[in-house]
């Protein structure tokens, strides 16, 4: 903490959070505003670095949406930070890459937990502790997705930390091993890729906390692999909107 009283990469002190115990996360940028303006008199409380802080009110209940830009060390330390302020209940809402050949684009995707291919979660618990969302968040994102109507999928999804690693794998020095792992994660039924629900939730397992994601999926590699005609998608309107009414329910 800086000074005492100031979070030192989010610049947010537990005042400022209005005794909200609820986070949206998300990792553009771009997408807090958007997010915010779904609750009611929502405004800019924090901005620095990549962490851009709203706070408003869902069934007059303080929440705040905070970015936190790409992969597993940023959204550690706004997770890791935000807890010291009092949160205690995480989403994100975020896209990913379809992978299960039933995932397609424009569907959305509620994680239950996250294959751990990624750096973050492993200076937090050994690599045989499971990356889970928390059960109520998963149920309540479900059931907000049927209210809404959205096609939706649940199960466990891809994480990892290089993005080309991912769609470049033979351009890598160990892409013998990017690959062959990557034909695992197919077989063992992985529904997308993503980069930051590991971390998310190996430090919410580790510090106590509630976590759950939820993704609309841009496209699907295997179904284009497969010959599967798709479009690809980057409306984020649907996903919003699931997420927002769950945070309702659980608020």
């Amino acid at each position: 903490m800086e000074n005492g009283s100031v979070m030192y990469h989010l610049k947010l002190r537990k005042e400022d959070l209005e005794d909200a115990n609820f986070a949206i996360l998300t990792g553009d940028l771009g997408r807090v505003e958007k997010i915010a303006r779904c609750l009611n008199g929502a405004k800019k409380i924090g901005e620095n670095r990549e962490y851009i802080s709203y706070l408003g009110k869902l069934n007059e209940k303080s929440v705040l949406v905070v970015s936190t830009g790409i992969g597993g060390p940023s959204t550690a330390i706004c997770v890791e930070e935000l807890a010291q302020l009092g949160v205690t209940h995480f989403i994100r809402v975020g896209t990913s890459g379809g992978m299960d050949l039933k995932v397609g684009a424009g569907d959305i995707v509620i994680a239950t937990g996250a294959i751990r291919q990624e750096g973050t979660s492993r200076e937090y618990l050994p690599i045989e502790f499971p990356a889970v969302a928390d059960l109520d968040i998963c149920a309540a994102l479900r059931d907000s997705a049927k209210k809404i109507g959205a096609k939706y999928h649940v199960g466990i999804v891809h994480c990892k930390d290089s993005f080309y690693g991912q769609h470049s794998p033979d351009a890598m020095g160990v892409s013998y091993e990017l690959n062959n792992k990557w034909s695992a994660w197919l077989k063992g039924g992985a529904l997308c890729s993503e980069m930051e629900s590991a971390a998310l939730f190996t430090v919410a397992s580790n510090r106590g906390l509630h976590a759950g994601s939820i993704f609309s999926v841009i496209w699907n590699q295997e179904r284009e692999k497969a010959g599967i005609s798709q479009d690809t998608s980057f409306d984020m309107d649907t996903v919003i909107n699931v997420t927002v009414e769950a945070v309702k329910t659980l608020v």
